[in-house]
């Protein structure tokens, strides 16, 4: 059960990781097209997460990978009942990262209105199908005794999962709008400070709904309750924080607050779920959990000692990349 409850856990500190590193490329492409005013305000968004959005997406490859490894009867299961929701979001991804580097191929406005409305798009649906998966996974899926995913795609757009997935969206988009004030100046600038208040606001009311909808949509969430209750103020106060240092304009620290809010949203979810990874809405005895479905401890043991090598090293160069490339955008016409 060690082992067991030491990948339970790093998997979910792979899925903040992704979570807060990815989160605000996603929140820059979905504020993108609807915030930008021109071809230079366009630019300075792009070339904000050019330098590290591809590294940020290697936190959602490793949490995968990790699955695989150490829960695969979860990643069998999981995987195949989401089967269609996985191809539309690997779709979001592709299609948002093709158009990064695609978009100043050619110099027409009318080739880069096409890709930075595919930019936008796939990153507003990535987010969202993001959600939607956690909101599935924390309301329980029906899967039957013999460990199968019996349900639908349809039965994945339930009222609770779109809710998540609203959340997970509008927490990005705050969180996107607070590293492009952190990145940029001039008018941009001033209205994302702006916009920064009313998007925190949102997105603390829309997580306390969620809570709310929680204890009625899925009460085993709750068995933990201690733990998952005390992550609830971290997380009110870590938007608080971030409200406060952005109206102070002081973006940078403002940033740590919602990324640190975003970590104790994943967090309380992993809290709750422990020690299940994939709760059945049939019958509770049939969830999957870290006893069931893990890998044998030999597996499990070789697995960690790799990861004890190789996420330092991931830590590391996310930690360089960010330090190097750190200050204000200066809009030029090369690259993005």
């Amino acid at each position: 059960m060690t082992l067991q409850t030491i990948w339970f856990v790093l998997i979910f500190v792979l899925l903040a990781g992704y979570a807060i590193l990815d989160g605000f490329d996603l929140g820059v492409g979905a504020l993108h097209l609807v915030f930008a005013r021109d071809e230079r305000e366009r630019r300075a968004a792009l070339q904000a997460i050019g330098p590290v959005w591809d590294g940020n997406e290697v936190w959602l490859l490793t949490a995968g990978g990790a699955l695989f490894a150490a829960f695969p009867a979860v990643y069998a299961t999981v995987f195949s009942g989401f089967y269609l929701a996985v191809v539309l979001l690997l779709v979001a991804l592709m299609g948002r990262a093709v158009a990064i580097e695609f978009r100043s191929k050619v110099e027409s406005p009318a080739w880069r209105r096409v890709w930075d409305a595919v930019f936008g798009l796939g990153s507003a649906a990535a987010a969202l199908l993001l959600g939607v998966a956690i909101g599935n996974i924390l309301r329980g899926v029906p899967i039957s005794a013999a460990g199968d995913y019996t349900g639908s795609f349809a039965g994945l757009l339930n009222p609770y999962a779109l809710l998540v997935g609203v959340l997970a969206l509008a927490a990005f988009a705050w969180h996107g709008a607070i590293y492009l004030a952190a990145k940029t100046d001039g008018p941009m600038h001033q209205r994302l400070a702006r916009l920064v208040l009313p998007m925190a606001g949102a997105t603390g009311a829309l997580y306390a709904t969620v809570v709310a909808a929680s204890q009625k949509t899925s009460p085993l969430l709750w068995e933990n309750g201690l733990l998952v209750w005390a992550l609830f103020p971290l997380v009110l106060a870590g938007v608080a924080a971030a409200m406060e240092l952005a109206r102070r304009g002081r973006f940078g620290l403002a940033l740590a607050a919602s990324s640190a809010t975003i970590g104790a949203m994943v967090a309380q979810a992993g809290a709750g779920l422990f020690p299940r990874l994939a709760p059945s809405s049939t019958d509770p005895a049939y969830s999957l959990t870290i006893a069931n479905a893990s890998s044998t401890p030999g597996t499990l043991r070789v697995m960690l000692i790799i990861a004890l090598v190789g996420m330092p090293v991931v830590l590391a160069y996310t930690i360089w990349a960010h330090r190097v490339f750190k200050g204000k955008v200066t809009v030029t016409d090369e690259g993005y």
